[in-house]
């Protein structure tokens, strides 16, 4: 071997094993941050994991908080956001609105200056859930864990009316289904794009969805333990799903109970555990929508899984990741189509998303798709629901009386008040004027439905 050509074997080696570091810091956060709090950096390097101790930033000698990262070959990407330990209190935009993930590729050692703006717990931003998406308890008991969850639920527009029966679909990481105040990430929108779905004819199903446990995410997420991120608890969390919080639903709200009407979604590890989920409850669940799924964090597991327990039961399986999520995502997709296949289950369909990335919009924008195609049979039937109107009126906040506007109040026909549970605490019929009087209810946010000859009006308002 020539002294020349093992120069420039030794000089390739090198080249390719470069790496860098990358070290963080935050020139200015809230001034409203607690100080006692933490701040910490959540990414893809790290499984999102809001709270991780190895990722909590310190105070330089300026008193600012910093991390260094790496070192990483040149060329890696990060993405990331900032957090105090949870996705409630993830940062957010100068007016409190939601931000993109932020981006870091390694190349030369570097210093990042960055500015927090918000928190999500205390940054601006109000609540955009729609009027028709209640929560069901703050601290629902999930026995199965020994812990407690926030949980939604959106009613389709005309379930106060209507008297019917509906399909539900259940949902993971609640925070950022229904709500941008509330979100880690950015929202689905799923409320919105229902409602506008409703409007066009189509017929919309009860969505529940579960909040993820912060910090206990990953565990809850994963049906086995991953070495370097831990997890676990996924067969106790879908436990819950199935034997407490289902029949809790079917008892308490007018759901169409069988398996032929009841699906299950989510994205990343949400994405994991609806497919696990569905197959191994094969008799609950009919319908699995399996976004940017993170099948990688158990790899060998859930492809054995699936491929021994094969098909019992009919099962319609949506999967998508984003053009731009790599192999992991991407090929291990596919890779599971095939073997969803080769164990009998043959309603599967997989979609590259075009210019897509691993984030919220990414899924927002083909959740109307997903939903049509796994309840088609149910949402291309006819729909003589008539659409609702947003209602407006003055003064909201609210301490005595709100005053209608822009609607013939003389040929109200009836009038309902609910509170966030969705109980009626207020039912009018043969209502004439243009005031509704609220001074007996307690402070908080209500939904007020109103119904004339013009239609059905929606919409909210705060209770001083």
């Amino acid at each position: 071997m020539s002294r020349y050509f093992l120069i420039t074997i030794i000089s390739f080696l090198l080249v390719s094993s470069a790496s860098a570091q990358v070290t963080f810091i935050l020139d200015s956060i809230p001034d409203y941050t607690p100080a006692e709090d933490v701040i910490y950096i959540a990414g893809d390097f790290n499984g999102w994991n809001p709270g991780d101790a190895q990722f909590a930033l310190g105070k330089n000698e300026d008193s600012l908080w910093q991390i260094t990262l790496g070192p990483e070959p040149e060329g890696t990407t990060y993405l990331y956001k900032f957090t105090r330990g949870s996705w409630e209190t993830v940062e957010k935009g100068p007016q409190g609105e939601e931000i993109t993930n932020r981006t870091f590729v390694f190349g030369n050692d570097s210093v990042v200056h960055q500015i927090v703006y918000n928190w999500a717990n205390g940054g601006g931003g109000g609540s955009t859930a729609a009027w028709n998406v209640h929560i069901v308890d703050e601290n629902f008991y999930m026995p199965q864990l020994d812990r407690t969850r926030r949980i939604w639920i959106y009613l389709p527009p005309d379930y106060e009316d209507s008297g019917k029966s509906y399909p539900v679909l259940y949902m993971h990481d609640g925070q950022n289904v229904f709500d941008e105040k509330t979100s880690f990430a950015g929202e689905w929108e799923v409320d919105e794009t229902l409602n506008k779905l409703a409007e066009q004819g189509y017929r919309v199903p009860i969505v529940v969805a579960v909040n993820n446990g912060g910090t206990l995410r990953i565990d809850e997420l994963t049906p086995w333990h991953n070495p370097q991120y831990g997890g676990g608890e996924g067969n106790e969390y879908m436990a819950f799903i199935v034997e407490t919080l289902k029949p809790y639903i079917d008892e308490h709200y007018r759901t169409l109970p069988g398996r032929n009407n009841t699906g299950i979604m989510g994205s990343s590890l949400g994405g994991l555990i609806s497919l696990y989920g569905a197959v191994k409850y094969q008799n609950v669940f009919s319908k699995s929508g399996d976004f940017s799924p993170a099948y990688w964090i158990n790899k060998d597991s859930i492809f054995r899984y699936v491929s021994r327990t094969g098909k019992k039961e009919n099962i319609r399986f949506y999967q998508n990741a984003g053009s731009l999520e790599g192999d992991n995502y991407i090929v291990m997709m596919y890779q599971m189509e095939d073997t969803l296949k080769a164990a009998g289950f043959n309603e599967v369909t997989s979609k590259v998303i075009e210019g897509g990335q691993h984030n919220e919009q990414t899924w927002r924008d083909d959740f109307a798709d997903a939903y049509l195609w796994l309840f088609a049979s149910y949402a291309l039937s006819i729909n003589e629901n008539k659409s609702f109107q947003p209602l407006h009126f003055q003064p909201n906040p609210v301490s005595g009386e709100i005053m209608l506007k822009e609607m013939d109040t003389g040929k109200v026909s009836d009038i309902r008040i609910m509170d966030t549970a969705g109980k009626v605490v207020i039912k009018m019929t043969g209502f004439k004027g243009n005031s509704i009087d609220v001074k007996s209810l307690n402070p908080g946010m209500y939904l007020i439905w109103i119904k004339n000859n013009k239609g059905l009006f929606v919409g909210k308002f705060v209770k001083r």
